[in-house]
């Protein structure tokens, strides 16, 4: 991507997951990199304003401390944009696009809790009169989502198992204010611990414990990567039969260009699909070319696939925790 420079590849490179967990850590990046913090902090409020970067700040584990499913429309043609605008008015979508397919627009309802997220997909139902997938997560397999400027489509790395037992009573604020994204700032974990009227030295302990156990899954850069030149997006899904996702999914979720892979519920009728991946690329002919290959896997023979390109992003920002989240960045 011409428009960055060295400096500005080693922040976007570098930092996407094992962010800093220090009292300054945009001096510990900028000592990383021989740089003054003052500069560091003035990149990524540059990459932050010109959207390259939505956020400094966490992506957490599905359904542990919140709900979330994917959803998806079949909206007509003439109505796409009425659709998507009624859809984003929900405080509780956090991601939603235009895909190549009958069920065209899809989106990401976040929430505090099960309630909320029915609520809202009832809401949506209601006001455009369209019935609503409720394609609710069974299994995750990896969900990283980190992309690299250099090489294109690097297998990411595995899943590791949630641990649940570690949760205690403050954890969920903290989330939620990670998700939303942190002050870009000297000392933003003290702004974090300040806003939630509590010790920096405590908050950053639990962020530890918290990504140990993989309900933070990963706290860094989160980057828009469309504007890195990842500009082609497709959904996968496979049918395969629900006794033979376990064997299968950790094998399709490490292949090239793979950046999610999770097992949803299927909706009969309509929607027989239980395994999802998500490939990323710079060129359509990447992605095609990498979901060929990982469709050569021998567990994969004669399973029927549908590929379903995304077109447009409408709305990108981190996942509704609580009911009173902090202001976000535009999508």
């Amino acid at each position: 991507m011409d428009q960055f420079d060295d400096i500005d590849r080693a922040l976007l490179d570098g930092w996407q997951r094992e962010f800093p967990l220090s009292h300054q850590p945009f001096q510990t990046i900028g000592d990383a990199l021989k740089i003054g913090e003052s500069e560091i902090l003035s990149r990524f409020t540059r990459l932050l304003g010109e959207g390259q970067i939505s956020r400094i700040g966490a992506t957490c584990a599905p359904n542990t401390v919140s709900a979330s499913t994917l959803a998806a429309v079949a909206a007509p043609e003439d109505r796409i944009e009425e659709v998507a605008d009624l859809i984003n008015e929900e405080d509780g979508v956090n991601h939603s696009y235009l895909r190549e397919d009958l069920w065209n627009i899809w989106f990401v309802m976040t929430g505090p809790d099960r309630d909320f997220v029915d609520a809202a997909l009832a809401r949506i139902s209601e006001r455009t009169g369209l019935r609503v997938l409720d394609l609710r997560l069974v299994r995750p397999f990896n969900i990283d989502l980190g992309f690299k400027l250099s090489g294109d489509g690097q297998a990411m790395p595995p899943a590791r198992k949630v641990d649940h037992s570690v949760l205690e009573d403050g954890d969920k604020p903290i989330m939620s204010a990670l998700s939303s994204g942190m002050t870009l700032s000297p000392s933003p974990y003290a702004d974090l611990a300040a806003e939630l009227g509590r010790n920096e030295g405590d908050v950053l302990q639990r962020i530890r414990i918290l990504q140990d156990a993989k309900l933070i899954s990963r706290l860094g850069v989160i980057v828009r990567h469309r504007k890195l030149g990842w500009a082609s997006n497709a959904m996968v899904v496979w049918d395969v039969p629900a006794d033979q996702i376990g064997e299968i999914s950790p094998k399709l979720a490490a292949q090239k260009g793979v950046t999610l892979c999770y097992e949803r519920r299927p909706v009969e009728d309509v929607w027989p699909w239980r395994l999802y991946t998500m490939f990323h690329a710079k060129s359509r002919d990447v992605a095609l070319e990498n979901i060929e290959n990982a469709a050569t896997l021998p567990e994969l023979t004669g399973v029927t696939r549908k590929v379903l390109f995304s077109t447009r992003c409408f709305k990108q920002k981190g996942a509704l925790i609580s009911r009173t989240p902090k202001t976000e960045v535009p999508a």
